[in-house]
């Protein structure tokens, strides 16, 4: 079992920066793929980026690319995402999620463990 507790949430302008935090209990954190979703009002839950347990390679959706950072620290059984050059679009809850599985084509499949998101909102 692995629970998820997402945290730094708030309030941004545009072009801001914010970092979110994913703290994870669970003594196989290490062995988890670990991500982060969003999903914006009236729209569904979508992938932003993955970080590979074995390698730290890591993935992210095309429109964060060169903006979004995903991290690890398995000693702090914690993930980061560090936020660049916020968009008004991107206003959305963020969930951790723990256990998802990268596949050949270049989808990455989320796990079961999902934390209860943060909110972030960037105000223009």
């Amino acid at each position: 079992q692995v629970q998820l507790v997402e945290s730094g949430g708030g309030l941004v302008q545009a072009g801001g920066s914010l970092r979110l935090s994913c703290a994870a209990s669970g003594r196989t954190f290490s062995t988890y793929n670990m991500a982060w979703y969003r999903q914006a009002p009236g729209k569904e839950r979508e992938f932003v980026a993955c970080i590979i347990w074995n390698g730290g390679r890591t993935y992210y959706t095309d429109s964060v690319k060169g903006r979004f950072t995903i991290t690890r620290d398995g000693a702090k059984n914690t993930v980061w995402l560090q936020m660049n050059s916020l968009k008004p679009e991107e206003t959305a809850i963020y969930y951790c999620n723990a256990g998802g599985t990268p596949s050949l084509g270049g989808t990455y499949y989320p796990g079961t463990y999902w934390g209860q998101g943060t909110q972030l909102t960037v105000s223009s």
